[in-house]
């Protein structure tokens, strides 16, 4: 992989101007978690690609355990926006926003490797970072609302549990992203695209309750 900064030369240096070093740490986490994943970096690595002194992270984060928790929070906050962007409020049908869903959530996935990296393969204790807790649960927010309105379109005698909706198409969404959207020797191959796979189990699914027009 190959990584620079603007106006760098493809040198893989970022410059560090005065008052932008954390910004400029957590691109150089962002380049590193591509490169080796979220284990593979140190804070003296992503201070020598940001281009400043070895101790000039500690200013910002205490170990390199804080700075990749940074990066998935923010990683967390840029997927509750695409989520919340592909909802769309439930327009032009809750049913149909809901299928946009999956596939914001699949070509997160495969645009944001690094960032999906960090929130996925960090292994981080939330209890140890509320703030990473925090930020899931905003992204996972998108899902329940998406399954609440879904799931009002069944009449009440009938009507699915909302969060058990959402746990199932978190999980189904997520399952295909790591087989076979991710990049890398562990993804598998598929005869259709990995958007046709989800929308076809979504559809599945929803008509297994009684939605998408089926019974």
């Amino acid at each position: 992989m190959s990584w620079s900064g603007p106006g760098d030369g493809g040198s893989g240096r970022r410059g560090y101007h005065h008052g932008n070093l954390r910004e400029a740490l957590i691109d150089a986490a962002l380049a590193l978690i591509a490169a080796k994943g979220p284990a593979g970096f140190t804070v003296a690595e992503a201070a020598r690609l940001a281009g400043v002194s070895p101790a000039a992270p500690y200013r910002h984060f205490r170990d390199a355990e804080a700075l990749l928790a940074e990066v998935a929070v923010r990683g967390y906050d840029l997927f509750a926006e695409r989520l919340a962007k592909a909802w769309n409020g439930g327009r032009p049908i809750p049913v149909r926003a809901f299928e946009d869903l999956g596939r914001a959530y699949l070509a997160f996935a495969r645009d944001q490797p690094a960032y999906y990296a960090a929130m996925f393969d960090s292994h981080l204790a939330m209890e140890t970072h509320p703030e990473l807790q925090a930020a899931g649960d905003r992204a996972f927010a998108v899902l329940r609302e998406a399954a609440d309105q879904v799931a009002a379109t069944v009449p009440k005698g009938r009507r699915p549990p909302s969060l058990m909706m959402a746990l199932h198409i978190w999980s189904m969404a997520h399952g295909i992203a790591s087989l076979f959207v991710r990049e890398g020797p562990g993804r598998r191959k598929l005869p259709m695209a990995a958007e046709e796979l989800l929308e076809a189990g979504v559809l599945l699914y929803l008509q297994s309750l009684g939605l998408a027009g089926g019974e």
